[in-house]
């Protein structure tokens, strides 16, 4: 029996908080932290620190999604840009490449995820030619569920 190909993912989000840079970035890059206001990430866990800065810091996330399933993948942070990017490779049950750009505008910080990334589960894969949509879907809702954890995080942090 032959292994289902893996396919591949171009996923972009992007999210505004009336709220400064510093104090966006602050919570983006605390990745533990994540749970306490990003319904759909359940746990995150260090495996390494890196450095200062976070840079070759090795984190495994396991997030519930909206459909019946959850993810667990590994990330390694491989750049590190203060108050303008993250990035880091991705491997487990997604592989690829996660990159995370903030951006200070007219009082409103801009942030875009962008995640491209393929599918390591052979049932994912299999399922893939008729479900891709709904996978797009689902990841919108748990990326915009993380929106609006932040927006309510933010509010909640004294200026």
């Amino acid at each position: 029996m032959h292994k289902a190909p893996a396919k591949q993912y171009d996923l972009s989000t992007h999210w505004q908080f009336e709220a400064p840079l510093d104090a966006v970035w602050a919570a983006i890059i605390d990745a533990e932290g994540w749970p306490r206001w990003w319904k759909g990430v359940e746990s995150v866990v260090t495996l390494e620190s890196g450095d200062a800065r976070g840079l070759g810091a090795r984190r495994r996330f396991t997030c519930k999604s909206v459909l019946p399933y959850r993810l667990v993948f590994v990330t390694r942070v491989t750049r590190v840009e203060p108050l303008r990017l993250v990035e880091g490779r991705v491997e487990g049950e997604l592989e690829g490449l996660g990159t995370c750009h903030l951006a200070h505008h007219a009082g409103l910080t801009k942030v875009r995820y962008e995640w491209r990334v393929r599918t390591t589960g052979k049932w994912m894969n299999l399922l893939a030619p008729l479900a891709m949509p709904l996978f797009r879907w689902n990841h919108d809702q748990i990326m915009h569920a993380g929106g609006i954890g932040l927006s309510r995080y933010l509010d909640e942090q004294p200026r």
